[in-house]
């Protein structure tokens, strides 16, 4: 085994799952960087390393040296300790300062932020405010150094330490100890199993309680993740027993403690976590006050005002559009379904001439920022997302807007309603007045939301609210290819497949996934942009199934990173590779920041003296903390769950076989249907017919249908509406 030492001149990368890391050592009396491999994360640049392993040669990169232990001290000579402080480590040191400081205090400079900081009062440009942040930051990052040494001899990797300790402060090394398995719930990226390898390796027994009932909120989370409410005990119990391989009996008993101590739901068939229960419980008991309850606005003649609305938008009605125009007129709730090119927008515009002579206060919303966005440009009218209507308020960490401070609106008109999750229905509809009537307008054959639930499936399936379907494409939108595969596609029918220049549609068979990938590269930079003066970035959006592969997600994603945004001043974070101007989605809700599971924005700034990157979304510029960057990834290529409710100018999608797994009918045909003037798919028509062939919708365990059918609405008539 051999040695090396040295200051880490740069990180190159670092897996935000083990903390394997890929970084660039400055060897002393050596002009070229040697590349070190290993799980170094505790490392930062400008430290001085010692490293024992051998060295490697890499068919690709070249000679490296790996890692397989190390020691890590403070940056030994005036390189080092400038490189340190330029890192972005210490949030108010950027490069320019570092240079000041180390130019000031030279060999000292660690000594003076240890024990005399005010003393950086003696540079230039550097106050009081700033040196209470440098302070700060720099007792923090000691703190958070001692947490960083704990988590990796507990298996844990160091990338997670800023996190715990910005969770549980100065007790984060206790906090671990006592219950590891917390770590799951409480940090954002660290899941069971590697909160159950730190418990194993602290000592924690296999088959105790602990560890179980961990183990049954950890099946029942991921569950959710995969849009379940609720799950069948026994298959429950399958699933746990081959996540913790325990006994079943074992499993059982803390299941039952669990419910018995109200920690979970049980009905006799199915288990819930309690969030969701009484989310799709109070759903339901909505649903039946809203639609019992009088509505407020006085009566009008139904058949004049639809004859009316005919004459204001100067369209003549097809009878599936008078119907659905009736429903929402005579019901207090009412959901219309219907796919692309069926007329929903005409009737959105509709209801809302008609009740714009009855009253003013009409609120209109949608589940995410783009479908808020395009609902304005339909109806030219100020649109919301259901968030920002239910009003968020970062000092109680919850919506302003409830039962005890209700919305004030007469008619409410929710667009896209496939995708509201049954947490978000639950809260809207809980801050619905009485008196309010609510039209829900979606496309039934979308995927399903992003979180858990199956809500406008099962509004639909309880048969307790009036549906009106729409089937017709109109005239106008037959000349569409989109829209006509589209229907073809949801119907079980092969779309039609051409190249032809002026078709919206545009098909390449391609077999390999390594000749899928550079056709698309090839089209997203080049072609389609020439073809249809798309900009590359902003008016053509790829989409894929799946994270992993030649074409999937990750990958699409840095190849295109480097051909549409390259940077020669790459910033790395948690493994991940940001560049200024890059295309990015928020992954999870974050109420105080105000930006959503699915919202895309664009880079704006890359600060590394104050450790924030600020990002640039549809009405806001966002901040975010270098520790909050996992929840951010690149944008250039999503999966189509993420990206429904959306629409850009141009899709781009890869299918083939190896996609097999999630190739479904209700995936390409919400696929398709984002692209408003194009979609080009690049492929196999074999992998085109398994989705079209595979109608078996992912089943999602849920139980709103069946509260909603328990619910005793009133088939009563309910007040009149004459013009």
């Amino acid at each position: 085994m051999e040695e090396i030492d040295g200051y880490i001149e740069d990180i190159i990368f670092l897996s935000p799952d083990n903390g394997f890391t890929v970084a660039k050592l400055k060897e002393p009396h050596k002009d070229k960087l040697t590349v070190i491999t290993g799980y170094l994360s505790i490392a930062q640049p400008g430290e001085t390393i010692t490293c024992k392993g051998s060295w490697k040669y890499h068919p690709k990169h070249g000679e490296q040296f790996e890692v397989s232990s190390f020691e890590v001290e403070s940056p030994a000579d005036l390189v080092g300790i400038q490189k340190y402080l330029e890192s972005g480590l210490i949030k108010g040191i950027g490069p320019s300062y570092a240079k000041k400081i180390v130019d000031k205090f030279g060999e000292e400079t660690l000594n003076i932020l240890d024990k005399t900081p005010q003393r950086l009062l003696e540079i230039t440009g550097i106050g009081a405010k700033r040196i209470d942040k440098i302070i700060e930051c720099w007792q923090e990052q000691s703190s958070i150094r001692q947490v960083m040494i704990f988590l990796r001899s507990q298996g844990i990797s160091p990338v997670y330490a800023q996190k715990i300790y910005k969770t549980y402060g100065d007790q984060s090394i206790q906090k671990v100890k006592e219950n590891p398995y917390q770590l799951a719930k409480d940090i954002f990226g660290i899941g069971f199993k590697m909160a159950d390898k730190t418990a194993q390796n602290m000592g924690f027994a296999l088959n105790s309680d602990q560890r179980i009932e961990a183990g049954i909120e950890y099946v029942l989370f991921e569950l959710t993740n995969e849009g379940h409410t609720r799950y069948p005990k026994d298959q429950l119990l399958e699933k746990v027993q081959q996540t913790l391989e325990v006994e079943i009996q074992l499993i059982e008993k803390v299941l039952h403690q669990m419910i018995d101590e109200k920690k979970l739901i049980f009905d006799g068939s199915f288990i819930w976590l309690r969030t969701f229960y009484y989310s799709e419980l109070g759903a339901a008991k909505e649903l039946l006050r809203l639609y019992t309850s009088p509505i407020n606005v006085r009566s009008i003649d139904i058949e004049k005002a639809i004859i009316w609305a005919q004459k204001e938008l100067n369209i003549e009605f097809a009878h599936e559009q008078i119907q659905a125009v009736k429903g929402c007129l005579e019901n207090k709730l009412h959901i219309v379904t219907g796919g692309p090119g069926t007329g929903k927008s005409t009737i959105t515009n509709a209801i809302l001439r008609i009740y714009e002579k009855l009253t003013n206060k009409i609120l209109l919303t949608a589940p995410t920022g783009r479908a808020a966005k395009r609902l304005s440009q339909i109806t030219r009218k100020k649109a919301f997302t259901i968030h920002a209507a239910l009003e968020f308020d970062p000092a109680t960490k919850n919506f302003k807007k409830t039962q005890e401070n209700p919305l004030s609106h007469d008619l409410i008109i929710v667009d896209e309603a496939s995708m509201i999750d049954t947490y978000i229905m639950f809260l809207f509809l809980r801050a619905i007045p009485d008196h309010a009537k609510v039209i829900f307008i979606g496309d039934i054959d979308q995927l399903p939301s992003v979180g858990a639930g199956n809500v406008l499936k099962d509004l639909i399936g309880s048969e307790k609210i009036p549906v009106t379907t729409l089937k017709e494409i109109f005239r106008q939108a037959k000349g569409s290819k989109i829209i006509v595969n589209a229907h073809r596609i949801n119907e079980g029918e092969f779309p039609y497949l051409t190249q032809a220049k002026w078709s919206d549609f545009h098909f390449y068979e391609v077999n390999e996934p390594e000749e899928i990938q550079a056709k698309i590269i090839e089209m997203v930079s080049d072609k389609i942009p020439k073809m249809k003066n798309f900009d590359p970035i902003k008016d053509i959006q790829v989409l894929a199934p799946m994270k992993k592969g030649l074409i999937g997600i990750e990958m699409l994603n840095n190849y295109l990173q480097c051909k549409l945004n390259p940077s020669n001043n790459p910033f790395y974070k948690g493994g991940k590779r940001f560049h200024l101007n890059d295309k990015v989605m928020q992954i999870k809700n974050n109420y105080q920041k105000k930006v959503y599971n699915g919202d895309v924005g664009t880079i704006i700034t890359i600060d590394l003296s104050e450790q924030t990157l600020y990002v640039g979304f549809e009405e806001k510029i966002v901040e975010y903390d270098f520790s909050e960057l996992d929840e951010l990834v690149l944008a250039y290529a999503v999966s189509v769950h993420k990206y429904q409710g959306s629409e850009c100018p141009c899709i781009v999608m890869p299918i083939h076989t190896s996609h097999f797994k999630l190739l479904h009918r209700n995936l390409l045909y919400t696929a398709i249907t984002r692209g408003k003037r194009l979609v080009v798919l690049i492929g196999t028509k074999k992998a085109i017919a398994i989705a079209i062939n595979n109608n078996e919708v992912q089943l999602r365990h849920t139980g709103l249908k069946d509260l909603l059918k328990k619910e005793d609405f009133q088939e009563t008539t309910l007040p009149g509406l004459s013009f």
